[in-house]
């Protein structure tokens, strides 16, 4: 049986990322142990993804009750917040300037908000090199947590922060993503101010948007001198495959590009095909709104692995806001399962209607309007 109270209990999070930390971190403030299993062998084996930004309304909220709000605002990038539309021409639709004060949603690399997190929890918090296979044991706990690499271990309490397919979910939820339609092909820039002056001027310091209603870009500067570009198209999930193609066949891949976005403008092409390094593909999944389950009072989800959106500036945020809503629950509440409902009474109408929202809004990305993607990471979160 569950032990009456959190501080006495076996708490595991799943999953490093953003949301995972934050509850990590709010948790040991609160005086709860919690031990974090990532499937990484180490903070720094893959590149973290792009730039995010976190909105004063769920994901700065989080940061301040993890007491890291200050901190975000000395590493955040508050010119990050200009946007641009454009269409396939280059020319500037609409410009949107933030103010020298605007801390909205300032920008702020994923890498770096991951380390902020990290340096905040104590020494071996973090589990490196634990990839979760699967979840066993009755409903009431304890539950076994079974590693990829033939061990195990007893959880009370097991949170599900591991993402799109989240090994943790199959515990309450027969749920898998589906793919949406739409996939991004992502292309990298380095040092652009002097290897790429034309495209840095044309995407600014924020993110620049164009479409032409069957295809998209998005560009965005990241910390570093770096910018991501995201090529959107609506294509099977195997497109690359079923053109004869490998992600890796760089040369044959920017060809196939220079063809479909022909009649785009040679400036807007080359945000396109100068990438410095090959393409990653990042199709976009979602999972079936509503998406609920029945309350159990041993396994929690949040962000990706309770409500997979299309990315159109919620996913961190609410994965974040989760989090925190999360770890006050177990800090205020006599009993686990009395934290998890209460967590969820919140969590999960909050979620079908921001899923209800954004339901199809893969499409809109190839929209000439211009989408909310301050918070492009859902691909990258996905993979």
């Amino acid at each position: 049986m569950n032990p009456a109270a959190p501080t006495q209990a076996r708490i595991s999070i799943i999953g490093a990322g953003p949301g995972g930390l934050t509850c990590a971190r709010i948790l040991q403030r609160r005086g709860i142990p919690v031990t974090v299993y990532d499937r990484d062998a180490g903070p720094d084996v893959r590149n973290q993804g792009g730039t995010l930004d976190l909105h004063a309304d769920n994901g700065q909220i989080a940061l301040r009750e993890a007491g890291l709000l200050d901190e975000f605002f000395e590493l955040a990038r508050p010119e990050g917040q200009e946007m641009r539309q454009m269409n396939p021409d280059g020319a500037l639709l609409s410009h949107q300037v933030p103010d020298a004060d605007e801390l909205f949603k300032p920008e702020i690399d994923r890498g770096q908000l991951r380390d902020l997190l990290l340096g905040s929890l104590e020494p071996g918090t973090v589990q490196w090199g634990r990839d979760l296979a699967s979840v066993s044991g009755p409903a009431k706990g304890p539950r076994r947590l079974h590693f990829t690499d033939g061990t195990t271990l007893q959880s009370d309490l097991v949170i599900g922060a591991d993402g799109a397919f989240s090994r943790v979910r199959p515990a309450v939820s027969p749920a898998v993503p589906e793919y949406s339609g739409v996939s991004f092909l992502e292309a990298w820039f380095n040092d652009v101010e002097n290897a790429h002056p034309e495209i840095a001027g044309l995407v600014g310091q924020g993110g620049a948007h164009a479409a032409d209603g069957e295809r998209g870009m998005f560009a965005q500067r990241n910390g570093g001198n770096h910018i991501r570009v995201y090529l959107i198209q609506k294509v099977p999930v195997d497109w690359i495959s079923t053109c004869g193609l490998a992600p890796d066949d760089t040369d044959a891949l920017r060809a196939l590009l220079l063809e479909r976005y022909a009649h785009w403008s040679p400036q807007m092409q080359r945000l396109i095909t100068d990438n410095d390094g090959p393409y990653i593909q990042r199709p976009i999944f979602t999972l079936a709104v509503p998406h609920t389950w029945e309350h159990n009072p041993t396994v929690a989800l949040l962000g990706d692995a309770a409500h997979l959106m299309p990315p159109l500036g919620v996913g961190v945020n609410l994965a974040m806001l989760d989090a925190s809503e999360l770890a006050v629950a177990l800090a205020e509440a006599a009993a686990i399962d009395d934290a998890v409902r209460t967590y969820e009474q919140t969590m999960l109408p909050r979620s079908t209607e921001n899923a209800k929202i954004l339901e199809g809004g893969a499409e809109f990305l190839l929209s000439i309007e211009l989408p909310d993607l301050g918070d492009d990471q859902g691909p990258t979160a996905q993979s």
